[in-house]
């Protein structure tokens, strides 16, 4: 069965290779190591719940077991992840990478697109649920405690998550260092306390045997297939572990997880197994019950710091999601601080923090405590998961040119497995699963009307100007006047001239020395080669077509540009050079295109979108805008 090329994938060996995963435990598996806090507990306490019996115990560890073998080792790690944009991970690079290959319909593209965005958008809420139920499952130790601390969980919550977003400012360059070491403690901690539990009942270890998983569901009927619902919660970094990929690499990434975070979750479970099969009580927090009276406080204190990492690496995924779906169109610009000098990953996008902040506030406030939040856990990821099996799909199918039958045979078996956990968590909408799907329609509802709205736009602005070949031949039979100096104007159309040069031409009569028609184009590629990242023509004398290629991953930067455009012979000097931009007054109409309300909505991410100066860096004193009305 051929396989994906490698194409960002390389190869590190000895100390580096160790390095590189000891620095994935604290990003890529932050997530799902936090897990085991809550997991177990749902099971046999939550809404759903099936009693603590010996039967339902080595069930239920089975199930664990198994989901963790079939959906993380064998779907993600050995399948997914063969799935690399030039080494990037993450659905948005899944979805650029199906998109070339795709040999379907224009309504079979723009349905895989479509799929595409809403799984991105379902990734929004995750961030959201994941710090606050992460979080609060640490601090709700302090309950096994003392009850007298009890008061004080949500108010401490509410403190460290307040911390934690103003820190995003700073970056997580200063203590990215001691990410990797700290979640290292915190396996090797679940490990040992596993361990120490299932030494004092070995019997809990009869439930390697998948017959007890099987067994479970011809017991407990419907309620044992709603506490699917709950085993789901154990594989919920999964999403997270793919879109990770591109800072690490495969290798270390799969090192780190059958070497060690693999192993500590699997003994953490089944001790939690073991202490129920001694205690049945257990069940209300099997976790913290796994640590002796002396180690609780310390417990609770390297909790919270494995889930503040946890909650830190779904943040600054959803950075990096924001700004993938800037570069490829579907959101308006933002302003994107680097918080690293030799890092490009570590951004900070203020106004997604912000909303985070509120949003995993709101959470904490509104259910009140981890076990109704993970009511609400589970159905973003899991719709997510359905949604990468099928691009997957079509990625093997048409990229890599597996068969019908190999690659719908796999797509069919993970297809399976994903639509029981779906079905499951799906029961969860209307105890709190509904808040993801929301988050995640509002969301969709920007990104397509974004979209959508800047093609109607480019649309409008074809109409309502000239060829740019046509403009080329009016200047060649009346040449004007040429003044000093260079001109920039940036345009979204090759073969159209800027309004912002008709305007200029209209009311000034003169045209610039240099004049350089400039176009930014994002490819469905991560990186774009600093040595393919301009493309020059001149078009007739001293009039230039610049072409800027960016990956989706990167971010444009127009004064660094001047230097490639003076290595390929194109002399600009940005003291002497001049920028146009247009600025478009939308005006929405009843005109064919998009829903009124579409169009109000698009207008307004327009006008509040980041200004283009700051997005690409251009010095705002060498810069005019020139604006005029669009009717929609």
């Amino acid at each position: 069965m051929p396989g994906a090329a490698p194409a960002g994938a390389d190869s590190p060996r000895g100390r580096y290779l160790l390095g590189l995963s000891l620095a994935a435990l604290g990003v890529v598996y932050g997530d799902i190591g936090t897990s085991p806090l809550y997991a177990i507990r749902e099971c046999f306490f939550g809404p759903y719940g099936v009693a603590p019996s010996r039967a339902n115990v080595l069930g239920v560890l089975s199930l664990i077991l198994w989901a963790l073998v079939v959906v993380i080792s064998v779907k993600y790690l050995v399948f997914i992840m063969r799935a690399d944009n030039r080494g990037e991970g993450g659905i948005l690079a899944l979805l650029a990478l199906s998109q070339p290959a795709r040999r379907a319909t224009p309504h079979g593209r723009l349905f895989l697109v479509a799929l595409g965005l809403f799984g991105a958008a379902l990734l929004y809420g995750d961030g959201m649920i994941t710090p606050a139920i992460s979080v609060l499952s640490a601090i709700e130790g302090l309950e096994i405690a003392t009850p007298v601390l009890a008061p004080f969980v949500i108010p401490i919550t509410v403190g460290i998550l307040v911390g934690l977003f103003l820190f995003q400012r700073r970056g997580t360059a200063g203590v990215g260092a001691v990410f990797g070491p700290v979640t290292l403690v915190w396996f090797l901690t679940l490990a040992l306390l596993g361990t120490r539990a299932i030494a004092a009942r070995p019997e809990v270890l009869a439930a390697l045997n998948p017959l007890h998983g099987a067994a479970f569901f011809g017991r407990n009927g419907l309620q044992g297939f709603l506490v699917l619902g709950a085993v789901f919660l154990v594989v919920t970094g999964g999403e997270a572990l793919y879109a990770d990929m591109g800072h690490f690499g495969r290798r270390p990434i799969r090192l780190a997880w059958f070497a060690l975070v693999l192993p500590a979750l699997l003994l953490n479970y089944f001790g939690q197994g073991a202490l129920l099969l001694r205690d049945p009580e257990a069940a209300h927090n099997p976790f913290y019950r796994l640590a002796p009276g002396w180690a609780l406080y310390p417990m609770v204190l390297l909790a919270t710091a494995a889930t503040v990492i946890a909650s830190q690496a779904v943040i600054s995924g959803s950075f990096s999601l924001t700004r993938q779906a800037v570069q490829l169109g579907y959101s308006p610009r933002v302003q994107i601080q680097h918080t690293s000098p030799g890092e490009i990953g570590q951004i900070y996008i203020p106004p997604v923090n912000w909303a985070l902040m509120l949003a995993t506030i709101a959470l904490v406030l509104g259910f009140g405590s981890s076990s109704r939040l993970a009511a609400a856990y589970g159905v973003a990821v899991t719709t997510t998961m359905v949604i990468t099996t099928v691009l997957f799909y079509v990625v093997a199918r048409d990229l890599w040119r597996w068969s019908r039958l190999a690659a719908g045979g796999l797509a069919a078996v993970l297809i399976s497995i994903d639509a029981a956990f779906f079905g499951a968590n799906i029961i969860k909408v209307e105890h709190g699963g509904w808040f993801p799907l929301l988050v995640a329609a509002g969301v969709y509802t920007l990104m397509t009307t974004w979209k959508r709205g800047r093609e109607i736009l480019r649309e409008r602005l074809r109409k309502a100007t000239m060829p740019l070949s046509k403009f080329l031949q009016q200047i060649a039979a009346r040449p004007l006047e040429r003044v000093p100096g260079a001109a920039v104007f940036m345009t979204g159309s090759l073969d159209v001239t800027p309004p912002a040069l008709l305007q200029n031409v209209r009311h000034n009569k003169v045209l610039h020395e240099k004049l350089v028609l400039l176009t930014v184009v994002t490819e469905e590629i991560p990186h774009v080669p600093r040595e393919e990242r301009v493309e020059i023509q001149e078009l007739q004398d001293g009039i230039y077509r610049v072409i800027l290629h960016y990956g989706f991953m990167q971010d444009p930067d127009i004064p660094r540009v001047l230097d490639l455009c003076r290595e390929r012979g194109l002399d600009l000097d940005l003291e002497q050079t001049t920028f146009f931009l247009g600025r478009e007054t939308l005006l929405a109409t009843e005109k064919p295109g998009m829903a009124l309300w579409r169009e109000r909505l698009f207008a307004f991410m327009a006008r509040n979108a980041l200004r283009a100066t700051a997005f690409f860096h251009i010095p705002s004193e060498r810069v005019i805008e020139v604006g005029w009305e669009v009717e929609l």
